[in-house]
């Protein structure tokens, strides 16, 4: 694999907020630098500082190419999935960049990361080196041949198929991804003690119960109330209620967290109130999850509508997972009566359960987004169309 003299390591360091195409273009001011491959680490870099700030701050790491960036674990989501599993040994089926055996090797004994990827698998050798992570053992090779070879039994395999179809579409669906997790899944179970499977947040969770089986636990998981990942618990033994797990993780190091069972959330009893003193808005992994009644009955709230999946009370509820507002008014849906109310014309803007999307509103109402005014237009428990006036609580 291809590693960096000194003097590219300070270009790198010395251009990495530049922008990759002008420098390009200036390709004749720097004849003795591959130009190309230095730009290449540097838009890599740039695109992987939001979600792996370590390993961009180490100006020895290597990175592939931007597709494997753009599929690999965030640092958050990663040290959160080892911080779910321990044991002797943990086999990553799925390898790649090798963000995830990274932090599994704080979690296990000893890791084997799995590559198909010749190139990407000396890569992940070296930077492995590079981050001193000697209990990481790489492994070029296939996931099934690997399989097939095992002879023994790991405390876990994860794995996180590729979702790429054969034209390099996006695709969700288990049975589209690679490896092929619903084929293999006999020899997984029989080859560890667990499975933990990622998938992307598209998959409809309860497909994925079903068409897998086993499956013991879900986590639903949320960097900044944007929803990034699911992961599927599975062991051979598994009987019984699926336990659902709600997480957000924040940058301020909270971990905003709901647990219930799909039992308890049809059981759960909830009423419904026009909008009071407070509106919360849940965080992106519990609507994800599907914790709506439950939420509300764990909350002390009233719902505004079965489906809208906003929530109200007089009091303000302290440590709700998600956003809280102070409810100023309600107002129909009319232009003559929303904008005297803004007098700068701008708002933010939410739907939840209503027939027009915020594009067509922001259209028809001529409402720019910002401002310090939250617009939530809904539909109430009278099957009324309403727009709730809000302010942050």
């Amino acid at each position: 694999m291809r590693t960096f003299s000194i003097e590219e390591k300070q270009f790198i360091r010395e251009n990495q907020h530049r922008n990759p195409a002008e420098l390009m273009l200036q390709a004749k001011r720097y004849p003795g630098l591959p130009l190309h491959e230095l730009v290449q680490q540097i838009q890599a870099r740039q695109k992987a500082a939001q979600k792996l700030p370590g390993w961009v701050a180490n100006p020895d790491v290597v990175f592939p190419v931007m597709l494997s960036v753009e599929q690999s674990s965030s640092e958050k989501t990663a040290a959160f999935k080892a911080s779910l599993v321990s044991g002797a040994l943990a086999i990553d089926l799925t390898g790649g960049f090798g963000v995830d055996s990274y932090y599994f090797a704080r979690s296990f004994e000893k890791v084997l990361h799995l590559e198909q990827n010749k190139e990407l698998s000396e890569l992940a050798t070296y930077n492995f080196g590079v981050l001193q992570a000697p209990t990481i053992e790489t492994i070029n090779t296939t996931a099934e041949d690997f399989l097939q070879a095992f002879t023994g039994k790991a405390d876990l395999i994860y794995a996180d198929p590729a979702r790429r179809g054969g034209r390099d579409e996006r695709v969700h669906l288990l049975q589209d991804c690679e490896p092929d997790i619903l084929r293999l899944l006999p020899l997984l179970l029989q080859k560890a003690h667990a499975l933990l499977l990622k998938t992307a947040p598209m998959l409809d969770i309860e497909l994925a119960i079903a068409q897998l089986g086993h499956v013991a636990k879900v986590w639903v998981v949320a960097v900044q109330n944007e929803c990034k990942e699911v992961l599927y618990l599975l062991t051979p033994t598994t009987t019984g209620a699926v336990e659902r797990v709600a997480v957000n993780l924040l940058n301020s190091g909270e971990v905003q967290q709901v647990t219930f069972t799909q039992e308890q959330e049809q059981e759960a009893p909830v009423t419904y109130a026009d909008p009071q003193q407070y509106i919360y808005e849940p965080n992106a992994a519990i609507l994800k999850a599907g914790s709506y009644k439950y939420l509300a009955t764990l909350y002390h709230l009233n719902k505004l509508h079965p489906n809208s999946h906003l929530y109200t009370s007089e009091a303000l509820v302290p440590g709700f997972p998600g956003r809280s507002f102070r409810c100023l008014s309600v107002r129909r849906y009319n232009k003559k009566e929303l904008l005297p109310r803004l007098p700068d014309k701008k708002a933010n803007i939410t739907v939840r359960n209503f027939p027009e999307t915020v594009a067509e509103i922001r259209k028809k109402t001529g409402i720019r987004e910002g401002g310090n005014v939250y617009l939530f237009f809904t539909t109430d428990k009278h099957q009324k169309p309403v727009v709730l006036f809000c302010e942050k609580a």
